[in-house]
């Protein structure tokens, strides 16, 4: 064996030690539905196929099929066979805190929102990800209230995670970079971090950018994975790998909630 083998294999247990992504602990996803084609067996399946834990998350608000506390334990035992998934409550709209009691919220594994549902300063109910129900007359001023509008939020309502983070309104996601300024990125960070509410890292929309989950790491705001499937056609937590790797994110970074199933809270 000639020096230059030697020296490759006395070099590769280093080599490998290096090679290991950031995402060498456990993954977790908080934000999975089961809508569309995918049910409860296929969650089972891909959870370990993928070796990727589970939190299955309901919609719950204003004129969703979940708005109201009388509803909140069926939805809780159509999961009971099922203690190996977290439970979460997605909360709609801005209406949902007086909708659903502190007792039904804290049925949950836990609870958590986005910006994506406001109604707007002439009163119109604006829904984000849909463009006939997106109300934009000028860009910066609607950026503005949209950043105020997540500022509120994380004051103020109960949750322990925001989702889908710094999205935009289709006519405005190409330009991302000019609108989600420092300012504006640094008033949610501050806000997220002055309540103790961790970040999604969202999959299917691969939001925030790397400069805004830095800040975030810098900030000492905590993470969660999240991907916000429509239907089974969604794998591996492909963003959240990529920018836990970019950011050096480790385990300590991530939020994850208490199993109230599996830690005999319920």
């Amino acid at each position: 064996m000639n020096r230059k083998s030697v020296l490759i294999l006395m070099l590769l247990p280093f080599l490998l030690m290096n090679c290991k992504t950031n995402n060498s602990f456990p993954i977790t996803d908080l934000h999975i539905h089961l809508k569309g084609d995918f049910n409860i067996e296929d969650a089972v399946l891909k959870s370990k196929k993928e070796n990727i834990r589970y939190g299955i998350v309901t919609n719950c608000g204003l004129g969703f099929p979940v708005h109201n506390d009388s509803q909140i334990d069926s939805v809780l035992l159509t999961l009971k066979d099922y203690p190996q998934f977290f439970v979460g409550l997605q909360a709609e709209g801005r209406e949902w805190v007086n909708i659903f009691s502190r007792e039904s919220m804290n049925k949950f594994d836990y609870v958590f929102t986005d910006g994506m549902t406001f109604t707007d300063e002439k009163g119109r109910r604006n829904r984000i990800w849909i463009k006939q129900e997106t109300w934009i007359d000028n860009e910066e001023e609607f950026m503005d209230y949209l950043v105020n509008t997540i500022v509120k939020i994380l004051n103020n309502e109960p949750i322990n995670i925001y989702v889908n983070p710094t999205f935009l309104p289709a006519q405005m996601t190409d330009r991302y970079d000019y609108f989600w300024t420092d300012e504006r990125m640094d008033k949610v960070i501050k806000a997220a971090k002055d309540n103790n509410i961790a970040i999604e890292i969202n999959n299917r929309y691969r939001i925030p950018s790397v400069v805004f989950l830095a800040k975030a790491k810098q900030a000492g705001v905590k993470f969660t994975v999240g991907t916000n499937n429509a239907n089974k056609n969604f794998s591996g937590a492909e963003y959240a790998l990529e920018v836990i790797k970019k950011c050096k994110l480790t385990q300590n970074d991530f939020f994850e909630p208490v199993n109230k199933r599996q830690d005999g809270k319920l």
